[in-house]
């Protein structure tokens, strides 16, 4: 998605000089590695993987992995019980592999919110119409599905208990909803309607564990909507959502601990605007100290295409990494990067614009050259 959205030495003399070099460079650029802070570099799958697939993304230096969990699946029925069990597999094999999980918290049932068809989308897309905050059953009903998720699988969750066998890595951090600020998720977007959200969410989750963190939602850093003149509005600019946020939301400081975007663009080039432009609303509002999450970043391996500047081409996609990925690390205490996420592990064919490519993987699981690019610096293994 974009601002339009829809990579034997012979000689002992020779390898004499390549061990010095290769041990020169070790030593200059351990300092930046290890100032990065742990499970740096993430992934987000678009679809079921398997755990010897998770084990070599382990292997290749991944550290975390961002997942939907979302309240139609766990509870579609009005009244019935909520249960996590179509997130058991993911949040079990990413133990297994020794993979953080970081899970966006999304979504209503319809009992709950009606959904509706996302504006210009010819009625193909729907989206809840608005966030649960605007009655106490959709108050309740959230935050007693955030309450449970974190008693499922929270430092004194259900699932760990129930599989004592599993390497037990409870989730500490929660993030809740996705791209807030564009009508793909929530068909009328509203700041201050996303900070009640915001604050439902904390006290269930502080409620559960005292020691989690919440992290908002990733905002698309620049949809083309925001720019149309619409009312009610279909997107915000990540800093126009975040700066209204602050000021219809009194208190809103305290009920995060980090906040988080996507910064879609066609060339990593424009990254550092998009970031800052952000993170200005942040020093606006006296939090700067905020931690920034770039919980989904991309492009496609696709061949170029005039409609889709996300389409670069396997070489095109890898380069785009390096750009992305060598700004980000270069300027991570600046802007107080805590997680960078590639979007995506695979590919899936016409869930969006450049989904079809965007995978650090093609079909059967076959590398590309971007995997080979994010492996180099997150310092694993291909």
């Amino acid at each position: 998605m974009d601002e339009h959205r829809q990579p034997r030495l012979r000689r002992t003399g020779a390898w004499l000089a390549a061990l010095a070099a290769a041990a020169l460079l070790a030593a200059v650029s351990a300092p930046s590695a290890a100032a990065l802070p742990a499970k740096f570099w993430g992934v987000v799958p678009q679809t079921e993987t398997s755990l010897e697939q998770l084990q070599r993304l382990k292997r290749g230096g991944v550290g975390s992995m961002r997942i939907v969990i979302s309240w139609p699946a766990a509870q579609p029925r009005r009244n019935g019980p909520i249960s996590f069990g179509d997130f058991d597999a993911v949040v079990g094999n990413a133990a297994s592999a020794g993979i953080e999980v970081l899970p966006f918290l999304y979504g209503a049932p319809r009992w709950a919110v009606p959904e509706v068809p996302v504006p210009g989308s010819g009625g193909k897309v729907k989206a809840p119409k608005f966030l649960p905050v605007r009655s106490g059953k959709q108050r309740s009903g959230w935050k007693r599905f955030v309450k449970a998720a974190i008693q499922r699988y929270g430092p004194n969750g259900s699932f760990w208990a129930q599989n004592a066998a599993l390497p037990k890595r409870p989730i500490r951090t929660w993030q809740i909803w996705n791209e807030e600020n564009f009508k793909y998720f929530v068909a009328r977007p509203n700041p201050g309607e996303y900070g009640k959200l915001v604050k439902l969410s904390y006290a269930a989750v502080k409620g559960a564990d005292r020691g989690a963190r919440v992290v908002l939602g990733g905002m698309f850093a620049r949809p083309i909507e925001a720019t149309r003149k619409r009312k009610p509005p279909q997107a915000y600019f990540a800093a126009d959502f975040l700066e209204q946020m602050y000021k219809r939301t009194p208190g809103i400081k305290s009920k995060f601990q980090g906040v988080a975007l996507h910064p879609y663009t066609g060339s990593y080039k424009r990254l550092t605007p998009y970031i800052e432009e952000f993170r200005r609303a942040l020093k606006a509002n006296r939090d700067a100290g905020k931690g920034l999450w770039i919980t989904e970043l991309g492009w496609s391996s696709q061949r170029p295409a005039r409609n889709n500047s996300f389409a670069k081409g396997r070489g095109g996609q890898a380069a785009q990494l390096k750009g992305a990925f060598r700004l980000l690390r270069s300027k991570q205490g600046k802007w107080h990067v805590q997680r960078v996420y590639w979007f995506s592990v695979g590919d899936l064919r016409g869930s969006c614009n450049f989904c079809d490519g965007s995978g650090l993987f093609g079909e059967g699981f076959v590398p590309k050259p971007a995997w080979n690019a994010f492996v180099g610096f997150a310092g694993g293994r291909p």
